[in-house]
């Protein structure tokens, strides 16, 4: 990325990682961009049109007002812009919004992240200047949720960052009315990200895979959920966003297939743990340290 401009690591830092700031710098510099925290009205403004964008809404009428995100700032949250810079100057290319959680000294909520150039690092940047930030506060986790049949960002959170998925929540905003998620229920896999170690997974997820029992089909006939005497994988569409658009009654039900497979796994102490290039979640028993 081009110059960033995160302050340095301050004395509030939590031990062991001296290293957020150059993570933070080197990801921004691999994508391009530069990436700041935003206080004034119009950097905010800019952020929800931004995020009205991506979730295919009006900007009169944001998921994100300027003015909710302005008082989540005022409170003691932050929201983290990602800039492009070209011949017509800056360009939003990310953001993402956090406040404290409780406990407050330890725990930090992720309330938003979007980018628009996917696989150029722009997401990962953001979330490393995020780390940073809460860092700075003395936080040590931070959580936040995402739809699980989206498998790109299951990837991200999972591998990328390292997260572990601590629960199944089912339809938990209710009916919702932006352009990329009508017509589905809102299903959603809160993770836990560790701010102190954030270590990316190794893809090993197909290891055992081949040999593992089918225990459920998916609506399209294929296997969905694989069993083995540890582990479990379950499948998500390709893209549920266009299967979506194209064929709501069966995206939804994926959407209660895929729910079955969670609820039971997770009832019975496994958690969400990687997901596959191919779209495969694998679900195991993680260790005390990763339990939420």
């Amino acid at each position: 990325m081009t110059p960033v401009t995160i302050s340095a690591a301050g004395s509030g830092a939590a031990a062991g990682t001296p290293n957020a700031g150059a993570l933070a710098e080197d990801a921004a510099r691999a994508a391009g961009v530069t990436v700041r925290t935003v206080h004034d009205v119009a950097g905010i403004h800019a952020v929800a049109d931004f995020f009205a964008d991506v979730w295919q809404m009006p900007r009169a009428t944001p998921p994100y007002p300027s003015e909710v995100l302005h008082s989540l700032v005022h409170s003691g949250g932050a929201v983290h812009a990602a800039y492009s810079t070209g011949p017509s100057g800056e360009r939003l290319a990310g953001a993402a919004v956090a406040v404290f959680g409780p406990p407050a000294e330890r725990d930090v909520y992720s309330f938003v992240a979007a980018a628009t150039a996917s696989g150029r690092g722009v997401g990962f940047a953001v979330k490393q200047a995020q780390r940073r930030w809460a860092l700075e506060r003395g936080a040590t986790t931070m959580r936040w949720t995402f739809d699980p049949l989206v498998s790109r960002n299951a990837r991200f959170n999972l591998v990328k960052l390292g997260a572990v998925g601590s629960e199944y929540l089912v339809d938990f905003y209710g009916p919702m009315s932006d352009g990329v998620n009508n017509g589905d229920e809102s299903d959603r896999l809160t993770v836990v990200w560790d701010l102190v170690t954030a270590t990316t997974r190794t893809d090993d997820l197909a290891d055992g895979r081949s040999a593992a029992d089918v225990v459920r089909r998916a609506p399209d006939g294929d296997p969905l959920a694989l069993r083995d005497a540890d582990r479990l994988w379950c499948r998500v569409p390709e893209d549920i966003v266009a299967l979506r658009a194209a064929d709501p009654a069966l995206a939804l039900d994926w959407r209660h297939a895929v729910r079955e497979v969670f609820t039971e796994a997770y009832a019975e102490g496994l958690r969400a743990t990687a997901m596959s290039h191919d779209g495969w979640y694998l679900l195991t028993r993680p260790s005390p340290e990763e339990q939420a």
